[in-house]
């Protein structure tokens, strides 16, 4: 199944940023920008995980851009089943449109239901990223982000997320 999502995905997002005009580079009149990313995983004992984060900004200034994001995750195991929402503000700064810097907050609403032991559980969470990471232009106004990001608001012992480092990849068209 793997072998063909990986490449399923890679030739619908070719497609779409290949409608992208690639002309000598514009001042663009409008100041939105669209984007996000998504995600697939598998594990063991059957473990599943889709996800979803759009985005919408807003560019203030040349480098400077804010707007709301939100993500939605289903999750599944042998032991296990959740879904997740969050939305919430953020902020990036871009330097030369190679790099960027930016803080994320985000406010989770889950439901969380343990398979074995029929535990239920419905909690929100708050978290704040700060990081940034590498650019690279995929169309004229089009590109593709690699990053990570830290959530400064991570407790060990109190968050439902394992880890407080979030490495991440999405796609951003309007700069």
């Amino acid at each position: 199944m793997k072998k063909l999502i990986i490449p399923l995905f890679l030739l619908v997002s070719g497609f779409v940023f290949s409608q992208v005009s690639v002309s000598a580079p514009q001042q663009n009149a409008n100041r939105w920008t669209f984007g996000g990313g998504i995600g697939l995983g598998f594990g063991s004992n059957s473990s599943f995980n889709l996800s979803a984060s759009p985005r919408v900004g807003y560019m203030l200034t040349n480098d400077l851009e804010g707007g709301v994001t939100g993500s939605v995750s289903w999750q599944t195991s042998d032991f296990y089943r959740s879904t997740m929402f969050g939305v919430g503000p953020f902020v990036n700064y871009y330097i030369a449109r190679m790099f960027y810097v930016g803080a994320n907050y985000q406010h989770y609403f889950i439901n969380y239901k343990d398979k074995y032991y029929d535990y239920r559980m419905n909690t929100e969470e708050n978290a704040l990223y700060l990081g940034g990471g590498y650019m690279q232009r995929i169309g004229n106004n089009s590109f593709m982000q690699l990053g990570l990001m830290y959530n400064v608001l991570w407790k060990e012992d109190s968050s439902i997320f394992s880890s407080g480092l979030i490495p991440n990849i999405g796609f951003v068209v309007g700069l």
